[in-house]
Parts: structure tokens; C-alpha cells; sequence
């Protein structure tokens, strides 16, 4: 016990007496662990909130389709469906007593590139995401009248848009388009709350909306004498024929398979009905390969600051051989001052991941409000899960097997002239 008090004692005063050279290894073991734990800590987080992008919805029903298709129009607003759902078909829904709630959407226009999304006030009120979070509005009201317009955070950053601003949407679900609905303006009554999901870069009318925007459109173009005015358009009366798809919540969960199965074999129209979890974790998969590699990279670099530190160590060691043979002088064995190499690289590497754990706190609770007003990215400060620990963990102990050249020669050496056999006895 006295032996192991006075290495560590012994390692603590080389440290310090070297601390101007080590602060800079440590400098860059910190940097490194750092991006190790926080790639590994961003792989979770971003894996949870793909994950989460959707929650509290059972089941999403559109046209028949492959599921990884229905999830990407539907949720992510990428591609287009392969057709829509009739109206009679989202009426028949609405009567079953299993089912608790339905969100009806409707795509096919865009704006500057941004999907609209026609839906109703049930979008509002039962859409979740993330750990069932419900949406809420940064400014304004959801829409109320027939050309309100609701706007998601990223569209409203990217396109500097605020309150009563008047927006022409386009037809067709393109960048560019050259057809646009200039005959009826909207007025942007709501902004909503960053979410961190593709919500926050659509743009929500009301069913009724996307109806009379296409009256006289019927051959994709406009027909001159056939569209409406505002004023005509808000004296109708407007129920759509179809819609792309129906977002739908059950009264009791554990009949999700049976509700499923009776929609996918439905003898009124072809129909998929998916659940959404099933196809994100399927979806996550298929992407799960670009963040290991990345994480494979994060370890490389970790790696080549161990080596940094074996370097330094080396040097040092060409340098204290009036250290050493002092305390080979006053009775130290070889095994002791070979152990006062591992100490000081072991606690160089618990010094570096105690500063990276604190560097990473600190750049998560700073940057986190602004990756998600910015970047849509919903990253929360959190304890460590089981395989950081792991990571960080690795990093001491990785510290301790490099060490072993320079100890060992430390050991060999001492070994060799015969030093300290006085004090094995």
C-alpha cells in the first residue's frame, strides 16, 4: 500500500514538473475523445429522434405501396404517391368505433420547393412526435379561414417569412414550377413550434384550400374562365374526392394488427396500411451504415492520439534519466518506476475524458436550442448510455497498454544495471 501511495504520489509530481508538454497531449487526447463520445453520443440521439419523428400514430393508411414509399411521402415528404384513397373510403374509417382519431392529408402541391400538406384542425390536435410531444404554434392561430396558411419553422427561417405575410403556392410538387396558383394568394395566420422533424419544413393549408385552389385545374393547367376568385371560392362549398392518405390513432393499441390486416385486405379499394415505428427502424437500417463509419473514423483518430502520447512518452524518458537514477539511488525498484510511466499516461487519459465529458455538456446545453432553431436538429442533454460508458471507458484503458513500451524498457533497463534488487528482498 505504502508502494502504490508513493508512485502515485511519485507519478503526480512528474506530471506537474511536466506539465507544459503534457497539457498539449492532453489538450489533444480531449479533442479526440471528445469527438469520439460525441459522434457516439449523436448516433443515439439522432437514431432516437429519427426514430421519433412520428409517435402516437398506430397506423398510416395511403394507396397500395411498399411501406418504406408510404412512410417517405407521407412522414418525410419525399417522392409522391403511386395514387389516393377515395374520399367514401375515409368516411368508412371515420365510423369505425375501433378507431379513436384520423388525420386526412392531401399532397401534390409545393411552395419554393417546401411540400404543402392540406390537412384539418385533427393535424394539430393528436399529431406527435418525438416522446409523444404534441405540436404547438410560435406565432399566430392555425388556419381559420379558406386562404390561411400555416408555415413550419424551417420554412419560416429559411424563407424569412412572419405573420400575414402572403405566399403563392405552386403546382405540382417540384423546385421550380412554372404553374402557380397567383389567382389565389394565402395569408400566413400560424407559425409553428421547431420540432426537429419534416414538419417543420412544410407548409399546412386546409383540405377545403387545396379543393378550391384546383377548380378549373382539372387538366393540370389552368383554364382561362374556369378557376375562381377568392370571393367565389369562399361562397362553395368544397368536399374532396380523394386524399393521399390517413394518419390513424386507435382507441386500444393491441388491436392495431387486426385493424391492419382488414385495411391491407380491404375489397373496397387497394389499400397499405403500415405502422410507422416498423418502417422508421426498417428506414434506419438501410442509413445505419454512413454514422458507423463515421464512428470508425472518431476511433481512428483517438487511436492516433494514443500513439501522440507513446511518442511524448519516449521523449520524455531520454530526458529523465537524472530522474530515474535518483530514485533508482534511493532504493526504487524498476518494477516502481516502470509503473510510474502507466500512472502518468492513465491519468492523462482520465484527465482528458473528465475534460471531454465537460466540454461535451457544456457545447450540448449551448448549442442545442440553436441546432434546433437552425438545423431542425433536437439534440437534449442526457446521462451517458451503456455503450458511451463503454467508449470512455476504452480510452483509460487503451492509455494503459500503450504505455507498456516505455515502462517496459524502464523495467528492462533497471533490470539490466542491477538496480534495486536491494529493495525486491
Amino acid at each position: 500500500m505504502n508502494k502504490l501511495k508513493l508512485t502515485v504520489f511519485l507519478a503526480a509530481a512528474s506530471l506537474w514538473y511536466r506539465r507544459r508538454v503534457l497539457a498539449l497531449v492532453c489538450l489533444t487526447l480531449t479533442l479526440s475523445v471528445t469527438l469520439l463520445l460525441g459522434i457516439q453520443y449523436l448516433r443515439t440521439e439522432i437514431r432516437q429522434s429519427f426514430t421519433s419523428t412520428i409517435s402516437g400514430t398506430d397506423l398510416i393508411v395511403g394507396a397500395r405501396s411498399g411501406q418504406l414509399n408510404l412512410l417517405l411521402y407521407t412522414v418525410f415528404h419525399i417522392g409522391d404517391a403511386t395514387n389516393n384513397i377515395r374520399w367514401s373510403t375515409y368516411q368508412s374509417m371515420t365510423e369505425d368505433s375501433r378507431i379513436d382519431w384520423l388525420i386526412p392529408i392531401s399532397l401534390g402541391d409545393s411552395y419554393r420547393g417546401y411540400r404543402v400538406v392540406s390537412t384539418n384542425e385533427q393535424f394539430l390536435a393528436h399529431f406527435r412526435y418525438g416522446n409523444d410531444q404534441p405540436l404547438t404554434l410560435a406565432s399566430g392561430d392555425w388556419f381559420s379561414d379558406l386562404f390561411d396558411v400555416v408555415i413550419g419553422a424551417g420554412v419560416a427561417r429559411q424563407l424569412d417569412h412572419e405573420l400575414n405575410d402572403d405566399l403563392v403556392l405552386s403546382h405540382g410538387g417540384g423546385r421550380t414550377s412554372f404553374s402557380n396558383h397567383k389567382d389565389l394568394p394565402f395569408r400566413v395566420s400560424g407559425i409553428l413550434a421547431p420540432t426537429g422533424t419534416p414538419v417543420d419544413q412544410a407548409v399546412y393549408i386546409s383540405l377545403e384550400a387545396m379543393e378550391a385552389m384546383h377548380v378549373g385545374w382539372e387538366s393540370g393547367v389552368a383554364i382561362p374562365g374556369r378557376t375562381l376568385s377568392a370571393d367565389q371560392a369562399r361562397n362553395r362549398d368544397y368536399t374532396p374526392d380523394a386524399i393521399t392518405a390517413v394518419f390513424i390513432g386507435l382507441d386500444r393499441p393491441i388491436l392495431t394488427f387486426q385493424v391492419q390486416r382488414e385495411l391491407n385486405q380491404s375489397r373496397e379499394e387497394p389499400l397499405s396500411a403500415i405502422l410507422p415505428g416498423v418502417a422508421l427502424s426498417e428506414l434506419w437500417r438501410m442509413m445505419g451504415q454512413f454514422e458507423k463509419a463515421l464512428l470508425g473514423i472518431s476511433g481512428f483518430v483517438v487511436i492516433t492520439s494514443l500513439v501522440g502520447l507513446i511518442a511524448v512518452l519516449l521523449t520524455l524518458q531520454a530526458q529523465r534519466q537524472r530522474e530515474i537514477a535518483i530514485l533508482r539511488a534511493t532504493g526504487a525498484s524498476p518494477g516502481l518506476i516502470a509503473g510510474l510511466y502507466s500512472l502518468e499516461c492513465v491519468g492523462l487519459a482520465l484527465a482528458s475524458c473528465l475534460f471531454a465529458l465537460l466540454l461535451g455538456a457544456a457545447a450540448i446545453a449551448g448549442l442545442s436550442p440553436w441546432l434546433l432553431e437552425h438545423y431542425g436538429l433536437q439534440i437534449r442533454l442526457r446521462p451517458l448510455a451503456r455503450e458511451e460508458w463503454l467508449l470512455l471507458v476504452a480510452v483509460p484503458l487503451s492509455a494503459l497498454a500503450v504505455s507498456a513500451l516505455p515502462a517496459l524498457n524502464t523495467w528492462r533497463a533497471g533490470r539490466q544495471q542491477g538496480f534495486g534488487a536491494q529493495d525486491s528482498s
